[in-house]
């Protein structure tokens, strides 16, 4: 898993005017939660781009005046108009404790059904998976080489070791459904071999 330092300090006064003041310096405010109290602190918005705007999944190793914790981000709020970072959840990690983090899905190979003129359907981007932190997996692979047309490849056929993915089992992630001009083509050649017969 990719790890990212991040270093922050420790809000003293937290309020919608000090949060105003923050994001004028260029800073976010955030909170860290999930160890014995929380923390408010801010971080600066160019350290977090890093963390935000990637599809994978990042450990951000924070630094907060000196004091080092591993966390993920659990949430982030945007500005509706300006889609610039308002505020950063982190969670801080524990490698004995579980969490749930979006994963994101890569298709591997070719499938065979897309090579004969069917269409790629992908209905889920990522899976929500649960486990230690050690044990989450950068990506989930799903293989596309048995993805004839009309078949579906689901969250049940996913096999993840040390993790349990949390979606329906009978969740469709990727497939291939019959084209257009594929489906065209079967009818002219269904007419053909009924012309051919007489």
């Amino acid at each position: 898993m990719k790890s990212i330092a991040i270093s922050g300090s420790v809000r003293q006064n937290v309020g919608k005017r000090d949060a105003k003041e923050l994001r004028y310096e260029g800073k976010i405010p955030a909170v860290l939660y999930g160890g014995k109290e929380q923390t408010h602190l801010a971080v600066s918005a160019a350290d977090l781009k890093s963390v935000l705007y990637t599809a994978d999944v990042v450990f951000v190793e924070l630094d907060i005046d000196g004091k080092k914790t591993r966390a993920i981000v659990q949430d982030a709020q945007f500005h509706p108009l300006t889609d610039l970072v308002t505020h950063v959840d982190f969670l801080e990690l524990f490698d004995d404790k579980q969490v749930s983090v979006n994963i994101p899905i890569k298709l591997t190979g070719d499938s065979p059904g897309v090579k004969m003129g069917g269409k790629l359907v992908q209905k889920l981007r990522s899976l929500r998976v649960k486990a230690l932190p050690n044990d989450l997996p950068q990506e989930i692979l799903v293989p596309m080489e048995s993805l004839e047309v009309g078949k579906s490849y689901r969250v049940e056929q996913v096999e993840l070791a040390n993790a349990k993915i949390l979606n329906n089992a009978d969740d469709t992630i990727v497939s291939v459904i019959m084209s257009r001009a594929l489906r065209q083509a079967e009818q002219e050649a269904a007419k053909a071999a009924k012309g051919g017969k007489k």
